[in-house]
């Protein structure tokens, strides 16, 4: 009976140390891919970047060219970071309501209107969420910029400054506090981006392999590629 009670002692020690090593290396679905994403506001110019990398299970490198951003119309981008599924479903899925909202009222959305059906969107799956966090950005008729981030069921928190999200946003939040100032002009806003995207993502092994960024103003939008570390 002794024998007996100290094997099913070490069975249950040998389980709860399973079931303890199972938990510490428990993955969130919204860092399988992978993502980095910034958005900022500039002196009558926005900008947002993302890092290219599409990654599986943490693990692999699948694409090093993979689209994040993507235009609603020129003066409205939207980017999502989390599942790479769930980003092309809900991409397909706005760009529809943007046209039929153009077709219905002859003119394109204001960025904080194409924020409000982005909330509602997600609200509305609240339940059984798509797992992304979006980030828009764009230029109103006055060209004022307009950032904002939201979660998983579209609480957004619209800013004035900049927006991160993506599995490694506590870097991303610190280079942007670091580097970020007010009332940049589109080049410096281009080259603040750049390097904030670039030192965050270098923190993070789950993104990387370069970045695209997009600098919208009131001319029209420039379109660049950052070199980034590649492993």
């Amino acid at each position: 009976r002794w024998a007996d009670f100290n094997e099913h002692k070490a069975n249950a020690f040998r389980l709860n140390t399973h079931t303890r090593l199972t938990r510490a290396f428990i993955m969130s679905v919204m860092s399988y891919n992978g993502a980095a994403i910034i958005a900022m506001c500039g002196h009558e110019c926005v900008a947002i970047a993302s890092d290219n990398r599409l990654g599986i299970n943490q693990q692999q490198t699948t694409a090093v060219d993979f689209q994040k951003i993507f235009q609603i119309h020129p003066r409205v981008f939207l980017a999502m970071s989390g599942l790479a599924s769930d980003m092309h479903t809900l991409k397909q899925t706005f760009e529809f309501k943007h046209k039929l909202y153009e077709l219905r009222e002859n003119r394109v959305m204001e960025p904080k209107t194409f924020a409000s059906v982005v909330s509602t969107t997600l609200y509305e799956k609240r339940f059984g969420p798509y797992y992304v966090e979006p980030v828009i950005a764009g230029l109103d008729k006055q060209s004022k910029p307009y950032v904002t981030g939201m979660d998983l069921i579209g609480a957004a928190a619209p800013t004035e400054n900049f927006v991160v999200a993506g599995n490694n946003s506590e870097s991303l939040f610190g280079v942007c506090e670091s580097m970020y100032k007010e009332n940049l002009e589109p080049e410096e806003l281009f080259e603040v981006i750049s390097q904030c995207l670039l030192s965050g993502s270098g923190r993070d092994c789950l993104s990387g392999w370069g970045g695209t960024v997009y600098v919208i103003t009131k001319d029209g939008v420039e379109v660049k590629s950052v070199k980034g570390r590649m492993d």
